[in-house]
């Protein structure tokens, strides 16, 4: 499988760029905008757009208040960069239990983000050939 590294630092670095207009679950499609008026390109406007959680499905993001649209990430480099986002704080890295676990108790155990998120946990072990 083909990674593009350079697009992965960048979304790394770059995917929450829309903080700077919201602290709320919208600031992955804010940053999106932003990236778009910057001229970004669309494969990391994407990144940006699709990071927050483990994707978010159309109907979960009009309930929202997002445009009626999957917000999942589809490419290997928007899927690293969510995963990536869940599992650092800081310099340290998390447990992905722990992670699972939070994820849970804020959303409830049967919310369909947590079968996506241990839905990417697996798929990017397979890639990376070893246990996350």
């Amino acid at each position: 499988m083909n990674v593009d590294i350079e697009l992965v630092r960048v979304g790394g670095l770059l995917h929450d760029i829309g903080r700077s207009k919201s602290h709320s679950v919208d600031h992955g499609f804010r940053g999106a905008e932003i990236a778009s008026s910057l001229g970004f390109s669309e494969p990391l406007r994407l990144i940006i757009e699709r990071h927050v959680g483990s994707g978010i499905s159309a109907e979960e993001a009009a309930k929202l208040g997002l445009p009626r649209r999957d917000f999942i990430p589809e490419s290997i480099e928007e899927k690293i960069v969510s995963y990536a986002d869940k599992l650092i704080e800081g310099k340290r890295r998390k447990n992905f239990d722990v992670v699972l676990d939070r994820f849970a108790k804020e959303l409830g155990p049967t919310h369909p983000a947590i079968a996506r998120l241990r839905k990417l946990h697996i798929e990017l072990a397979k890639v990376v050939e070893e246990p996350l």
